[in-house]
């Protein structure tokens, strides 16, 4: 095919909203882009450029600016030419510069898996998003062609790019309110990974279209005729078909059966203005009783992504269910076109408000996002979990109202409203009533978060949050938090180790720091201290070559390694560096001793537990420990007990447990021989003082038998 043909129709688009003047600019971007992809090939065999000149094509019926369709028809220059994005930018200018290399895959870069190489890929797309939205849709018009002509690809990759389109750009384009792309993403996605499956339901979804028409065209007659009763006018008035993926998603995820599906009709009808749609609702809900519940206002609250329109569920003829939904014609556009409707429909400021307004509140979210996150993978995992298709809508003790996603819990909401406000929660009121953080949030209920000063977020939070915004807040701060913790705990190893060698930290010379910290490749002193307190750099090692390094000192002291140093204090509120093995539990009273272990910092155990002669056995370096006298935490321990089998000997022992001022975390009990039952708790005390005491307390009791500390 001639250069001249495959621009062709391109330019009979352009004709329809550009002067000549930007068409030429096209033009010569389309002849500069053909010479550098000169004697490359598609899978198909077709010239290269065929494809970018499709993506621009794409993007013209949407009426992109020229900007934009240059961009789109160089996209790949700088990744599979030798051409630069200096050359561009002097050829096209800097806007086209950086719209390229928005879209420019990553391939300079080798990652240790094709998951982070994707992962990286999309995080770049997103920085790129937020400095010019016209990024995302370059590349979704990208992704749209190549699925188009996914067929001569090899299976492997075919698959790979179906399952990244299913699971990445059709979210981000339904997100973006950009339907049409969305519903395409998936029906193709759908029918490359899945062949059988959507072949099997089309040819059902085909019979069972026969079946529909005439109730199709009765309830459409009667819409028809209420609303020229009512002197109501209408732009259209149509039948819903509902789509393959629709249809097999709702069959998963619900567990219906493909006739349960099919036997709910659903309608569109358009109008001309926003005042007609609830005029519009009136007289179909006189033609037909509505469901109780089923009804939906997003005009008045509208979807994350802009969209705008009612729902509502009806009974109609011969008992069957009627979905409407009844929008405006502009309301129309934004639902099918989202961003794009911004260059799309030009008749007024409320398109570009309502889709432009909630992109950029979503890409500042991005990026905050972006920035508060390790690593590429942890950033497309919690993008992943931000693309929700369902909303709650809560409100403020204000009156403001919050969208967040179905499932969202209090904690989500207090970091929607702000991250510090998320940090420092302790409770929440719901309607006004108490409730644990982890509730699951329903439309319309009134939020409330109580916070308090010196608090933190919580790591069992991250096993309930489902917001990408909560879910990275709370791992960045237990991030730096762990970062201070190891710090802290890795100066008093090192001090530990050095005092064998009758030095301080403060005798090392920086010469001599700065040695060990090249060798080792740190970048500075507390990078060096946070690896010790990880217990991944031995301390001991790190204080030997310190001294070595010490010029001030002849030799490092014969022998002194083995010198007698006091036992380190630990408090118990180190943090996520120590952690007591669940294995013995050990608590303020027991003989300690710790192990340093590779990225988790120092595992507590008691002196007499099995697990502790094992180590010692492997070598493991040991450090000796005792409890500091300020230790005021309670601390987790197990008790074994038998007590009569008998009706209230649970609800004697709960009470016997609190009244000497302890907690129960956990129990459970299991039968013996009928008399006696055998019972596993797990106690919150202060010391070993204070579970003596309760011992003594439970072992009064007439119904219990022996108990002992497990």
């Amino acid at each position: 095919m001639s250069n001249g043909r495959v621009f062709k129709r391109l330019r009979t688009v352009l004709e329809s909203y550009l002067d000549e003047e930007q068409i030429d600019r096209v033009h010569s971007a389309f002849l500069f882009g053909a010479a550098a992809h000169t004697g490359q090939k598609r899978h198909s065999g077709e010239p290269y450029i065929t494809h970018p000149i499709a993506v621009a094509g794409i993007l013209a019926q949407m009426h992109l600016d020229p900007e934009s369709l240059i961009a789109a028809i160089l996209h790949d220059v700088i990744e599979d030419t030798g051409i630069s994005k200096a050359t561009l930018t002097e050829k096209f200018g800097k806007s086209v510069a950086e719209l390229v290399d928005g879209v420019t895959k990553l391939t300079q870069i080798k990652f240790e898996s094709q998951a982070e190489a994707q992962a990286e890929n999309f995080r770049k797309m997103v920085l790129a998003m937020v400095k010019d939205i016209r990024v995302i849709l370059i590349k979704l018009a990208d992704r749209l062609h190549n699925m188009r002509t996914l067929g001569v690809v090899p299976p492997e990759k075919r698959q790979r790019i179906a399952k990244e389109t299913l699971e990445i750009y059709a979210p981000i384009a339904n997100r973006l309110g950009m339907h049409a792309f969305a519903t395409e993403f998936q029906e193709l996605g759908f029918s490359i990974l899945h062949p059988n499956r959507y072949r099997i339901l089309t040819d059902a979804r085909e019979k069972a279209h026969g079946h529909r028409k005439e109730i199709m065209k009765v309830i459409e007659n009667a819409l028809q005729a209420i609303l020229k009763k009512d002197s109501l006018s209408f732009e259209s008035i149509e039948g819903r078909e509902k789509h393959i993926f629709s249809i097999y998603k709702k069959m998963r995820n619900k567990r219906l059966t493909f006739a349960e599906i099919m036997d709910v009709y659903g309608f569109r009808i358009v109008v001309n203005s926003r005042d007609a749609c609830y005029r519009v609702l009136g007289s179909v809900h006189s033609l037909y009783k509505p469901v109780p519940e089923r009804f939906k206002d997003y005009i008045a609250i509208p979807k994350a992504n802009g969209y705008q329109s009612l729902h509502t569920t009806l009974f109609g003829p011969y008992g069957v269910p009627i979905e409407i939904q009844i929008r405006s014609k502009e309301m129309h556009f934004i639902a099918e076109n989202g961003i794009a409707a911004h260059w799309l429909y030009k008749s007024g400021e409320s398109a570009d408000h309502e889709a432009q307004v909630h992109t950029r509140e979503w890409l500042r979210n991005l990026l905050e996002m972006q920035q508060s996150t390790g690593n590429s993978l942890e950033f497309i995992e919690n993008v992943k979990i931000d693309l929700f298709p369902d909303e709650v809508y809560v409100f403020t003790p204000k009156g403001e109202i919050k969208k967040l996603p179905a499932g969202a819990t209090a904690v989500d909401f207090a970091y929607a409203v702000h991250s510090d406000i998320g940090n420092s929660c302790v409770a929440v009121k719901i309607n006004r009533r108490l409730a644990p953080l982890s509730s699951v949030l329903s439309n319309g209920v009134t939020v409330e978060i109580i916070t308090a000063a010196n608090t933190r977020p919580n790591p069992a939070w991250l096993n309930f949050v489902v917001t990408a915004k909560a879910r990275s807040h709370i791992r960045h701060f237990l991030k730096n938090q762990r970062v201070t913790e190891s710090i802290s705990l890795g100066t008093r190893l090192l001090e530990k180790a050095l005092a064998t060698m009758s030095l301080t930290i403060n005798d090392i010379p920086e010469e001599a720091l700065q040695a060990v910290l090249g060798e080792s490749h740190y970048k500075n002193k507390d990078e060096l201290l946070e690896n010790i307190g990880l217990g991944n750099q031995m301390p001991l090692i790190v204080a030997r070559r310190l001294a070595l390094f010490d010029e001030t000192e002849e030799k490092p002291a014969e022998d002194n390694s083995k010198q007698q140093t006091e036992p380190l204090p630990i408090k118990g509120s180190e943090g996520m560096v120590l952690i007591f093995a669940p294995c013995c539990r050990p608590i303020p009273g027991d003989a300690i001793v710790g192990f340093l272990t590779t990225g988790k910092g120092i595992v507590v155990h008691i002196e007499t537990c099995s697990a502790v002669a094992a180590a010692r056995t492997a070598h493991q370096e040991s450090i000796d420990l005792i409890w500091d006298r300020t230790v005021e935490d309670r601390y987790k321990v197990d008790v074994l007990l038998y007590a009569e089998n008998r009706r209230g000997v649970l609800a004697a022992l709960a009470r016997g447990i609190a009244e000497a001022d302890s907690d129960i975390l956990d129990i459970s009990v299991e039968e013996q021989d009928g008399l006696f039952c055998r019972v596993n708790l797990t106690l919150l005390v202060i010391d070993k003082d204070h579970l003596t005491h309760i011992m003594q307390r439970l072992r009064a009791a007439r119904s219990v038998e022996r108990i002992a500390r497990r």
